[in-house]
């Protein structure tokens, strides 16, 4: 709807001018006829015309000054999200309104059409906030909200489960809420990202996937937090591929054992013809490749099982890393000269383990770093590469034993890995890299929890 200035004001002007004119020129008349002097005639013209423009300046003025007035208390309404207040103004196709019609309609219309819009939009937005605020507050995934001050500017049910045993978290310090925390989660918390932690529980460890993301809410910075416990998903994950383990290793076995028993039974009838006898050793051989074929085979999915106890003592990690380099290139940061005490070969096949699937990953391997870290009481070591990284499917699985994304993967060394770790009374974390790749993080006490 286009704005006009009002015709109405414009009329006013128009009459009031010509009014003035008149009476400036009727005043002039009956001065001369009065015979008076020129100054006379032109003051007595000009005490005629004042009283009639200062009236119509006044009606003017009474008119705008009243319908800016309303649009200005409708505006502070908008300001404060109020979009009920309206202007009384005659109606568009009748004319009729139940205040007399004034010169400002169409600006006052136009007011009233753009309340309508806005109140309508707050609406529909007002609906969709509480659809989504439904959805959070009942979904398993805890959902925090951080703003720049570092106070929890939103909450959902399972975050105050998680954090605070059902207690408010909205207005509180996100530094405070960390600090009441189990440690691998704060440190979790702590970064940037995805990752994957376990905690310690007291009947079962429960490992949790940690997603970050920044972003800009009304020109702040804001952290979303997305904290999802996955121990009944991995618990599930392990079942199923546990069973196709099973049936894995069990079509392994029968086609080694099916070969076996037709060349046993080939054997047999070489040994029992002089002319055939020569065949023995080349059948010998079939037999004793497709043994240790399954023996190789089971081997991998043995480990497990048999996994020893670590026989830990003081080592420097300086003679571990330079038994992998002798393997795989990578390099060295941090302060690898000082002592950790651990198991020395269970270690080092946990780093051959994550340097080995750095370089698999496609990484430069100028790229790929082992960084260590030593303090009180425990060392941390970090792998870390730049390479394809993982996505979030892989890396909620990454730990389940025999799962793998590599072609011909056993999905062992990962999970291996984490069961060394653990074994050493410490823990793994995985996590995605800011710049691409992985990052894996080893905490290694001193002494075994």
């Amino acid at each position: 709807m286009a704005v006009r200035f009002p015709t109405r004001v414009t009329l006013a002007i128009a009459q009031s001018v010509a009014a003035a004119f008149i009476a400036s020129f009727l005043a002039l008349r009956v001065a001369r006829a009065l015979d008076m002097p020129e100054i006379a005639a032109w003051a007595l013209a000009m005490l005629a015309t004042v009283p009639v423009i200062l009236w119509s300046a006044r009606s003017v003025s009474r008119r705008l000054s009243l319908t800016l007035t309303g649009i200005d208390d409708g505006l502070r309404a908008f300001r404060d999200g109020d979009f009920s207040m309206r202007l009384a103004a005659p109606d568009v196709a009748t004319g009729f309104s139940r205040s007399a019609p004034d010169d400002l309609s169409d600006l006052k219309h136009l007011y009233n059409t753009v309340a309508d819009i806005l109140r309508a939009q707050r609406n529909e937005v007002y609906q969709k906030e509480l659809l989504l605020d439904t959805i959070l507050q009942r979904t398993p995934v805890a959902v925090l909200l951080v703003n720049a001050a570092d106070r929890v500017a939103y909450s959902n049910v399972a975050a105050r489960e998680l954090f605070a045993d059902g207690a408010r978290l909205d207005g509180r310090r996100f530094a405070e809420i960390v600090e009441g925390i189990a440690q691998p989660m704060a440190e979790a918390l702590g970064g940037t990202g995805d990752t994957i932690v376990t905690v310690p529980g007291g009947d079962q460890d429960e490992t949790f996937h940690v997603s970050q993301r920044l972003f800009r809410l009304n020109t702040q910075e804001h952290r979303l937090l997305l904290v999802e416990r996955l121990t009944a998903e991995l618990r599930r994950q392990e079942v199923s591929v546990w069973k196709k383990a099973i049936r894995v290793i069990n079509h392994e076995i029968n086609n080694t054992v099916a070969p076996i028993s037709s060349l046993f039974h080939s054997a047999r009838l070489a040994q029992a013809s002089d002319d055939h006898r020569h065949k023995l050793d080349d059948i010998y051989e079939t037999i004793d490749e497709r043994l240790a074929f399954l023996r190789a085979f089971l081997e991998s999915y043995a480990q497990f099982a048999r996994l020893p106890a670590p026989r830990r003592e003081p080592t420097p990690w300086q003679a571990i890393l330079d038994d992998v380099r002798a393997l795989y290139e990578f390099r060295i940061e941090g302060n690898p000269r000082t002592e950790a005490f651990v198991d020395r070969a269970q270690i080092q096949q946990v780093l051959i383990n994550l340097v080995k699937n750095a370089h698999e990953s496609g990484s430069d391997p100028a790229q790929i770093v082992v960084a260590i870290q030593r303090k009180p009481g425990s060392s941390i070591v970090r792998v870390s590469d730049a390479g394809r990284g993982m996505t979030e499917d892989v890396l909620r699985q990454a730990l389940v034993p025999f799962f793998s994304t590599k072609p011909g993967g056993s999905g062992v060394g990962l999970a291996l890995s984490n069961e060394i770790i653990e074994a050493h009374g410490g823990r793994m974390r995985l996590a995605a890299r800011e710049r691409g790749g992985t990052v894996v993080t080893l905490w290694v006490p001193d002494n075994a929890a």
